[in-house]
């Protein structure tokens, strides 16, 4: 069995999308058809920066996703992939979830664009710049960093945001709260804590304005039917009816990213493959989490061409 699996915010590099655009009229045609749809030359900022304008949560969330679908549409076009066809599941690291629910046409791009534009812009006027924060630990299982995030809060928000494997966790919440976790790594056994360069804590309650943003903005344009299920980030079980997708949707905007379980659960599951596209991110996590699996990327023309001889 094989999933196909989508990167999340920070994959991000200036001149992503570049290369492949120039090899695929595909690939140009999923740039052109989101910058259509957001109204911006966002391949522009892509390819050419500058840096802090393809960091900005409302860019590089539809940049990422528009980079991976156009490596999927040059795998189906050029390759004579159908994904339907190959995956048994999708899944995506957060953003990456509207990429793998565009990929298995729950959504079409344009929409899948928009909604993430909408998303990042939510995400950023949750939280005033400065009161929020969050924090990578290095070393650290789910247990460790739960009882470390509990001690820090001190009644602000403190939480677990991502579950990536079982060697990082990362946390969201008050800046505070979060910088006196960052001090007090070494009384839990964790080996660092990093503070991430994000512009919002995401993940976590404070994202609850974002949350009801996105309820209204998919309440208006929902999902459709997935020709391959989801595996959800916040349930890290599988998903194929559209109104359960919507509220996990939702749930998300505010909920922790159960990557390391969706990994485990998918492999239980009986996948052996997993197929990262747009990134080399989220695999290396699986493969610490899952064990004995199979990771193949593609990211370039010559890659798709290899997977497209494989799978």
């Amino acid at each position: 069995m094989r999933a196909f699996v989508f990167p999340g915010q920070g994959s991000q590099k200036v001149g992503m999308g570049a290369d492949l655009a120039a090899a695929s009229a595909f690939a140009r045609e999923v740039f052109e058809e989101v910058d259509e749809a957001l109204g911006q030359s966002l391949f522009r900022i892509m390819t050419e920066g500058p840096e802090d304008q393809l960091t900005l949560t409302e860019n590089a969330q539809p940049a990422i996703m528009a980079n991976a679908i156009a490596v999927l549409r040059v795998l189906e076009k050029e390759g004579g992939i159908v994904l339907a066809d190959k995956a048994d599941y999708v899944a995506g690291h957060s953003l990456g979830e509207y990429t793998a629910l565009c990929a298995s046409g729950a959504f079409s791009l344009s929409d899948t664009a928009r909604l993430l534009k909408l998303r990042g812009q939510s995400m950023q006027a949750a939280v005033p710049v400065g009161v929020g924060a969050m924090a990578a630990l290095l070393g650290a299982d789910i247990a460790k960093a739960t009882a470390l995030a509990e001690a820090a809060a001190e009644g602000q928000v403190c939480t677990v945001a991502n579950d990536n494997d079982p060697t990082q966790v990362v946390l969201s919440g008050h800046k505070e709260a979060i910088e006196r976790a960052v001090a007090m790594v070494k009384d839990y056994e964790i080996k660092r804590g990093v503070l991430l360069p994000v512009s919002a804590p995401f993940h976590c309650p404070l994202m609850q304005p974002a949350a009801d943003a996105m309820a209204e903005a998919l309440d208006k344009t929902r999902p459709g039917t997935l020709r391959v299920a989801l595996f959800a980030n916040v349930t890290a079980s599988v998903a194929s009816d559209p109104d359960e997708v919507r509220r996990l949707l939702v749930e998300q905007v505010t909920g922790r990213v159960r990557w390391r379980e969706s990994a485990v659960a998918m492999r239980e599951a009986g996948v052996e493959t997993f197929v990262e596209l747009g990134g080399k991110v989220v695999g290396p996590m699986i493969k610490r989490s899952a064990g004995e699996v199979e990771i193949a990327s593609a990211t370039t023309m010559a890659e798709i061409e290899e997977l497209a001889k494989v799978i």
